[in-house]
């Protein structure tokens, strides 16, 4: 072992009469400790709530809107058309509209959108979330009362469960000599997902396209919704789609569409980051308290140690390695027990949260390694750092004027 190594090491685990420095030691070593733990938790929650937050939306919603100055009625040749374009995987058509619900114990107003389920399970995960009924029924037989798939949280608003009838009252309605009147349709519940995103949950319903076309008087589709294979090329995509179909096409990707919201949850990311790594400053204050502690301590054995011919440059390393052990064993156990915490509290969902406030029903943790490895990388710099004016000061240190009283 290095005798530099082996004096800081000895100095660390002092006995007897310097078990008080020994004390200041295993103090500074659990504020890093503390201080890391808390940093990778608090970017593990934001970065899980930002992939939380990004994959509901998307699960619900397409990457890329596709809109096209005039008709949309032949749908099918322009799903084609897009689907052809590289980098789209699959596409939809969509109506939408404003409608007002009215069920057994409740009323709401929600977003009406007419949608073909066979295309549709292919751009969103509509299909998949549906936990009583099915998509595929809201094309009935003739003469059937139209279907409706509705949100979870809307179906408890409304006290309507699968199989019950509804009313649905659109702003598009039917003249009379009263004037305009408002058009009601009866519609049954032929099923109730849950999307996990609040918004959608409480305010969607789904119709067959030829329902929402006779409820909102469109002639068509108003839009297509595409799905790309990577999301992160949906803006790249989405200018591709408008070079090779024309100018009379135009497009908007998911990114734009919730710019606000993750420009927001990456501020309070950068917010939370250097909040919770101001405590890693803190414990790095320690390290220079107890290796100042140190030094005045050890006076006499710095003098002796010079006497016998150690430089200056090894006195330095001593307290250097000392100050780095602590610095690094620290930071490695909080890294260490960051992950594990995020895990569990990951895993079994352990923190509940209101939906209809933060749209998730649970705080999720998520530790990327790039950040994990940023967070430790910064942790071991700043106790570095630390450690450079208490092993200067030693190295300065006089032994004629350390040793005249001795």
């Amino acid at each position: 072992m290095p005798f530099e190594l082996q004096v800081a090491l000895r100095y660390l685990l002092a006995k007897r009469r310097q078990l008080f420095i020994s004390v200041i030691s295993l103090v500074s070593t659990l504020g890093v400790t503390v201080g890391v733990m808390a940093l990778v938790i608090a970017l593990a929650l934001m970065t899980g709530l930002q992939q939380e937050m990004r994959d509901r939306i998307l699960g619900s919603t397409a990457h890329v809107f596709l809109w096209k100055t005039g008709s949309l009625a032949d749908y099918q040749g322009e799903v084609a058309k897009a689907t052809r374009v590289p980098g789209v995987v699959a596409a939809a058509p969509a109506i939408l509209g404003k409608a007002l619900i009215t069920g057994p114990r409740g009323e709401n107003f929600i977003t009406l959108k007419g949608v073909d389920p066979a295309l549709e399970r292919e751009v969103t995960d509509i299909s998949s979330a549906v936990t009583s009924g099915s998509l595929d029924q809201l094309i009935g037989a003739p003469g059937d009362t139209p279907g409706i798939v509705i949100g979870h949280e809307l179906s408890g608003t409304l006290g309507a469960a699968l199989g019950d009838t509804i009313s649905l009252v659109t702003q598009q309605g039917t003249m009379s000599p009263m004037g305009m009147m408002p058009r009601q349709r009866r519609l049954r519940v032929v099923g109730i997902f849950r999307l996990g995103l609040f918004e959608f949950d409480q305010s969607y319903g789904f119709v067959s396209l030829e329902t929402a076309r006779r409820l909102t008087t469109a002639e068509g589709p108003s839009h297509l919704e595409l799905r790309v294979a990577d999301i992160y090329d949906a803006p790249e995509i989405a200018d591709r789609v408008v070079d090779q179909l024309g100018s009379e096409y135009m497009t908007q990707d998911w990114s734009d569409l919730n710019r606000s919201l993750y420009s927001a949850l990456w501020l309070e990311k950068i917010a939370m980051g250097i909040g919770i790594g101001l405590i890693v400053g803190v414990a790095a204050l320690n390290i220079v308290a107890s290796l100042v502690l140190l030094v005045m301590e050890k006076t006499r054995d710095i003098a002796i140690l010079k006497t016998m011919g150690a430089s200056s440059r090894s006195i330095t390393t001593i307290f250097f390695l000392q100050g780095a052990i602590i610095g690094v064993l620290g930071t490695l156990v909080g890294a260490t027990l960051g992950v594990l915490i995020s895990g569990v509290l990951d895993r079994y969902r352990v923190i509940s949260i209101p939906s209809d406030v933060y749209q998730v029903t649970y705080l999720p943790f998520r530790v990327m390694p790039g950040e994990l490895a940023t967070a430790v990388a910064g942790a071991v710099v700043v106790c570095l750092l630390a450690t450079i004016y208490p092993s200067r000061q030693a190295a300065k240190l006089d032994p004629a004027q350390a040793l005249r009283y001795e």
